[in-house]
């Protein structure tokens, strides 16, 4: 049985411990208000320009835009992956991994070339240990307080690398905040465009009678690139507010997780100090019946 001192010190380790989680649990909770409000005013947004770049993409011709653009054989697929810089935050970046190894493992298997774009740095590390090819690393660009710029940026390359026929088709992997709770990994076709009107809709889909002004076609050249850049800024943006939720969790599991083992390691201490006094009445005891014998 251990000592009184060794469970006294055990004791008090997970109280510090409990101060920890607690403290980290707040400033979380913090973080997340804020990022929480810059999601809920961004989708809105989002949503519309989805729906209405759907409605004027599917009435424009392919040859209108290389963005449009479907190509007859898919050799080569960005996956643009999007994770937290930090940890302590359960399974929520291992989550996204996973989603984004399996989507890759899936394209090379069908033979084709994957090149993966990492921001955040778990993400970095972990396909780093994979035999995909690393593009872009972006390490400790989701511990502050970023902005468009860094969407910008990752939607330039994307963008440039599919006009020059580099990449044939781009998927982005994030963790969409859906509420406190509920945080799960998604994998979006960004482009081709076709792709996506065929595939997931986002809301519900229906499209109005618009009148364009000037022409379709001077409207999507415009368009279609800071399309991809918002849905990759949506991206990054449900990614932050899913770290910080996920991390109340875990912090919070992590508190009541200490108050339970504080609770097993006083009865431990209780139960430990009554086996020594009994020990020393014993001693007691015997020493005094020696005596009398």
């Amino acid at each position: 049985m251990a000592s009184l001192r060794d469970v006294q010190n055990q004791i008090t380790g997970v109280k510090k411990t409990k101060q920890i989680t607690k403290a980290m649990n707040m400033v979380a909770s913090a973080k997340l208000r804020n990022a929480q409000e810059r999601i809920e005013r961004f989708r809105p947004y989002a949503d519309k320009f989805y729906e209405m770049l759907g409605d004027l993409a599917a009435g424009a011709d392919e040859s209108v835009h290389p963005l449009l653009e479907v190509r007859d054989e898919v050799k080569t697929v960005a996956i643009m992956v999007t994770t937290s810089d930090r940890g302590l935050c359960g399974a929520f970046n291992i989550n996204i991994i996973n989603k984004a190894k399996k989507l890759a493992q899936e394209k090379a298997a069908e033979g084709k070339t994957v090149k993966m774009y990492c921001i955040g740095k778990k993400a970095r590390d972990a396909f780093k240990k994979l035999d995909f090819e690393i593009v872009r690393a972006d390490a400790d660009s989701m511990s502050g307080k970023f902005d468009f710029t860094l969407a910008a940026s990752v939607g330039n390359e994307l963008i440039s690398g599919y006009m020059n026929g580099e990449l044939d088709e781009v998927h982005v992997v994030y963790g969409e905040f859906q509420s406190m709770a509920k945080q799960p990994p998604v994998a979006l076709t960004v482009l081709p465009m076709a792709a996506q009107e065929e595939g997931e809709s986002q809301g519900e889909s229906g499209t109005g009678d618009y009148l364009y002004e000037p022409s379709v076609e001077g409207l999507l050249a415009e368009l279609l690139p800071r399309f991809i850049k918002v849905q990759v800024y949506r991206g990054l943006l449900d990614t932050s507010a899913s770290e910080h939720a996920a991390r109340m969790a875990a912090m919070d599991n992590a508190t009541k997780a200490c108050d339970e083992l504080t609770d097993s390691l006083t009865l431990l201490f209780n139960k430990t100090r009554q086996a020594a006094i009994t020990g020393d009445l014993m001693d007691i005891v015997g020493g005094v019946e020696a005596l009398k014998g």
